[in-house]
Order: C-alpha cells, then structure tokens, then sequence
C-alpha cells in the first residue's frame, strides 16, 4: 500500500474496530462480560474499570459474577452498575454480586437490531467520510509533481478501501442482528 494513503486505512481501522468494541457491548440475551466494559467503579476517589476492582465469571448462560477483590467494594460496584445504563439491577450476598440477564422480549430484540444497525450506518458514514478527506488530500498532491495517473490510481486504492470495509462493517451488522434474534 502507498504511504501516502496509509494513514487513511489506518484510520478506517480504528473505526471499524471501535465499531466491533460498540458490537460487543449490546446485550443478547446472554450474559457477556463485555457489557461491563464502560462501567467505572469509585475506587478510593478513583474511577477505576469494573474489571481492575474485581473476577467477573459467567457461571450460567444468563448470569454474570462479579467477585471484588476487597469486600468493602461491593457496595461501590452495586453502585456503579445501577447508575449505569445497562438496565439490570444487581443482587449481593455480601461478597459476591449476581446480574441476572432477563430473556428479551421480541420488541426488545428488534429494537436492538434497530439500535445496531443505526451503529453500523454510522460506521459506514464515518468510513466515508474518511474517503473524503482522503480525496481531499489527493486532489492537493494532484497540485504538486504527482502525475494525475498516479492520482488516479491512489483514488482507486482508496475507493476500493472504502468498499473493503463497508463491506466488512454491512457483515458484521449482520452478524450481530442475527446473534440478537437468536432465542
């Protein structure tokens, strides 16, 4: 690949990838440790990640276990998850916290799919605007010494790109919907 267009790709990348991390923290039906992942834990006047405070387990299809390090966090993990926007409302024991993750309901199910699909389109407008300003920055060089040949060719390489990772992002839209939709 050309340096010249490198950085696009590279950030076409970061865009997908960061599509697939939003993917991964939509809730199924069953539990997924990911769904925790934006959760911030008041860890001694810290924000501290869920998963430094303490293990989360999956001991069944549809719970997750959240044991803390320190027993005096309980409190503050229960906390976090119920001013989070996860919708499920943790129980504890006093050592160990348990989300139960309801099955959805069909209404549920589609407006998740409704929900990803609104997360793919965005991908797929921000991978375009990556072409943009790819183009962009072609047509300057076109200004300088670059034949409009090997102008034309880099347009090419980055249309082509473009396709790539529409094409990648419309898959994993799929995927997810079909995940989703699964009883």
């Amino acid at each position: 690949m050309d340096e010249r267009i490198k950085v696009y790709d590279e950030k076409m990348t970061k865009t997908y990838n960061n599509l697939l991390s939003e993917f991964a923290t939509v809730r199924a039906g069953r539990a997924n440790p990911n769904v925790l992942n934006k959760i911030r834990v008041n860890y001694y006047g810290t924000p501290t990640p869920l998963q430094q405070v303490g293990n989360i387990t999956v001991p069944e299809a549809r719970v997750l276990q959240i044991q803390p390090w320190e027993p005096s966090m309980v409190r503050e993990i229960e906390k976090a998850i119920m001013t989070s926007d996860i919708g499920i409302h943790p129980s504890n024991d006093g050592k160990i916290i348990r989300l139960i993750f309801p099955e959805l309901t069909e209404e549920r199910r589609k407006d998740l799919v409704k929900d990803i699909r609104k997360k793919g389109e965005a991908g797929k407008v921000a991978v375009r605007n990556i072409r943009r300003d790819a183009n962009d920055y072609l047509k300057k060089l076109g200004k300088g010494d670059v034949s409009e040949d090997e102008i034309k060719d880099l347009e090419d390489a980055v249309q082509k790109m473009t396709d790539q990772y529409i094409k990648e992002i419309d898959k994993a839209v799929e995927e997810k919907s079909k995940e989703i939709l699964t009883v």
